[in-house]
């Protein structure tokens, strides 16, 4: 298994970076984000990958964090999900969000995702609520759903989805569903 690469950045496109190491240039795809993370054709970089191999093909998957690439390997254990759109899940959220919306079941903010619809998104969250270990995890939990609710009563209300995604990105889920919905309306009256 290839975990991380250290060397010159050779050339860099929309999805995919080629590394020298030694010599050795390997291409490894990254998604957008990451790509943009990168320093400048020439410069030194180090990319944390995974190696994905299949009976006809070996990729390399890039990612700027450790934590990104567990993210990743992750989602791959996830039913229905493969290299592709495990690395468009992590092009969309963060690896908070995609915590946060699995924790309490926020179909919505999943859906978000290029290739994930709201059955696939449902999938998801029991594939993977498990298997996150977060110290705030008790916390998020023992609130039921509460960002989900919140995002419920704003969609009520008529706004889009990219104004509430913007407006509960950041807000302490452990209050109660009133202090999560005034929070967020606070935001949203601020924008």
């Amino acid at each position: 298994m290839i975990g991380r690469l250290r060397g010159m950045v050779a050339a860099k496109t929309i999805g995919s970076v080629v590394l020298d190491v030694g010599g050795v240039g390997y291409e490894i795809a990254l998604n957008a984000v990451g790509v943009g993370d990168l320093p400048a054709v020439g410069e030194e970089a180090v990319v944390h990958t995974h190696l994905h191999v299949r009976e006809d093909l070996m990729a390399l998957y890039g990612f700027p964090t450790e934590e990104e690439r567990d993210l990743f390997r992750l989602l791959l254990g996830a039913s229905g999900v493969g290299p592709k759109l495990a690395m468009a899940v992590l092009g969309t959220l963060s690896p908070a969000e995609l915590q946060r919306a699995v924790l309490t079941e926020d179909v919505d903010t999943l859906v978000a995702v290029p290739g994930i619809g709201k059955r696939s998104a449902q999938k998801l969250v029991l594939d993977l609520r498990a298997r996150f270990q977060m110290p705030e995890a008790e916390a998020v939990l023992s609130g039921g759903s509460g960002v989900a609710e919140v995002r419920d009563a704003l969609e009520g209300l008529g706004y889009q989805p990219a104004e509430i995604r913007e407006a509960l990105e950041g807000i302490d889920v452990a209050g109660s569903v009133e202090d999560l919905l005034k929070a967020a309306l606070q935001r949203l009256g601020r924008g």
